[in-house]
Parts: structure tokens; C-alpha cells; sequence
């Protein structure tokens, strides 16, 4: 069968060249080049599924995910992902979307008029307290999440480095994020993403025994049937429409993916 390439995405918003970013325009050429090609966008549990030998794919078929909850995945990529018909998922930070939560959001009070900042002055508003101005809220979530194409899971409760944490702290960051989002959400939240890709022995464990199903990394390489559920291998979206579509030519061969994924680890 073929390899499945799992995309990860951070930012949609004009601030080309910055980081972690892709802008609208890619973006939605992206989507609409896997629109067209034909690509099936797997929800995760079809993704579990397909691993664990339960689905077979008779199509190519990518996973497409977001990091980190912000405001700008409602703003610029939410119309795009549902003009083309494109599931995704998006992992929260949910001590981020609490705060955001207490306030009125930027969104509902400036509307149009709303400028995204860059990634490191996002970085700053959160730390004085202004989540509200850069992460997604609940309201949002739940209008992205009614849409049945947009599922949330847990990326921690405040963005840890889950290798450096004591076992008290680590477990409060697995099992608060998952529990909120289970309420919030009402639907289970079976399934975690490490941030900054950092792990350890201990942080695996403890994901486990919290009740996590699947865990998604930031390594680097496509998901085949038999790969562990526990370290799903990701790609980073570049902001090039010409990239994606020469990769995903790529990552969907298993021979191809094979041997450019030996390459690109020399």
C-alpha cells in the first residue's frame, strides 16, 4: 500500500517568510492541488486505522494537521479547508485557549479590520496575557468543529518541553489538556502531539497511561501500515504550492519515499 505523508502546519497568514508560516495564497493552492489530484484527506482514527491494518487505501491519501491552536487557522486557512473538502486536525494548547476564552475575541471585535502578528510577537502577546489576539477561543473551535471536517486533540496544556518535566507536572499536562477538550468538546480526545517534538522515555509512559491512542511527532519521514501509532512521522510544509505537489509525487511511492527519505538522512 502506499505511504501516507502527514503534513504539518503552524501559521496561515500574510507575514510571508516568517516563521512557521504559509500564506493564504499557498495555502489555499495547496489544498486545491490535493483537491483536484484526487488525494483522500484521512481523519486521524482512519489514520489509526490504517496502520493498525483495519483500512485499506485504494487512493492516495494524506493527513493534514496544525499545531498549536491560532487564530489565524479560523481566519484564513477554515474557508479554504472547507471550499475544497479537506479534513484536518488541529492540535491545542489548552491553558492558551482558556485565556483566549475569558476575553472578547479580536475576531468578533475588529472583525476585518483584525492584522495578524508575526510568530514571535504572537509569542509576546501570550506572555502579557493576550492570548485572546492570537489563539483560537472555544466559540471558534466549536463552529470549526460542528463543520465535522476540523477535530481537535491535545499539544499539552501550556506548550511544555515534555522531556525536562518531573512525572507530577507531565502527567498534569497530558491529562488536564485531554480533559478539558473532552468537556469542551464533549468527544473523546484520544490522541497527542509533543511539542517542539521533544520526548523521552518517561513523557511516552506517562502518555499512555493517561489514555493516549496515538501520538504524532515532529520527526521526520511518511506513516506506512505497521508504523508505531506512538511516533507518527510528519513532514513540514514549506510555503510553495510547487514544493507540495513534488513531494507528495514522492511521499505517496513507496519506493520513492524510501529512497529519498535514505537521502535526505545522509
Amino acid at each position: 500500500m502506499r505511504p501516507v505523508p502527514v503534513l504539518m502546519y503552524h501559521h496561515v497568514n500574510r507575514h510571508k517568510d516568517d516563521m512557521v508560516t504559509i500564506t493564504p495564497e499557498v495555502f489555499e493552492g495547496q489544498m486545491e492541488y490535493l483537491y483536484r489530484a484526487g488525494y483522500k484527506t484521512l481523519k486521524i482514527a482512519e489514520l489509526i486505522s490504517y496502520i493498525n491494518g483495519g483500512m485499506t487505501l485504494t487512493q492516495k491519501a494524506v493527513v493534514v494537521t496544525f499545531d498549536d491552536g491560532w487564530l489565524d487557522n479560523y481566519m484564513y486557512a477554515f474557508s479554504t479547508l472547507k471550499k475544497y473538502n479537506i479534513n484536518a486536525t488541529v492540535f491545542l494548547i489548552t491553558n492558551r485557549v482558556e485565556n483566549a476564552s475569558l476575553q472578547n475575541s479580536e475576531l468578533q471585535t475588529l472583525n476585518s479590520k483584525l492584522t495578524i502578528p508575526t510568530h514571535e510577537e504572537s509569542k509576546l502577546l501570550i506572555g502579557r496575557g493576550e492570548s485572546h489576539k492570537v489563539v483560537l477561543n472555544w466559540k471558534l473551535i466549536k463552529e470549526m468543529s460542528n463543520s465535522g471536517m476540523i477535530e481537535f486533540y491535545s499539544h499539552t496544556k501550556s506548550h511544555a518541553e515534555c522531556n525536562s518535566l518531573p512525572e507530577k507536572e507531565l502527567m498534569e499536562e497530558l491529562k488536564e489538556s485531554r480533559g478539558i477538550i473532552e468537556k469542551k468538546l464533549d468527544s473523546p480526545c484520544p490522541y497527542f502531539c509533543w511539542p517542539y517534538g521533544k520526548y523521552n522515555g518517561l513523557a511516552l509512559t506517562a502518555a499512555k497511561e493517561v489514555g493516549y491512542k496515538a501520538i504524532f511527532t515532529t520527526n521526520h519521514g511518511v506513516v506506512e501500515a505497521g508504523s508505531d501509532p506512538f511516533a507518527i512521522n510528519r513532514i513540514i510544509v514549506k510555503d510553495s504550492v510547487a514544493w507540495l505537489k513534488k513531494r507528495m509525487v514522492i511521499y505517496t511511492s513507496k519506493t520513492l519515499s524510501s529512497l529519498y527519505l535514505k537521502i535526505k538522512k545522509k
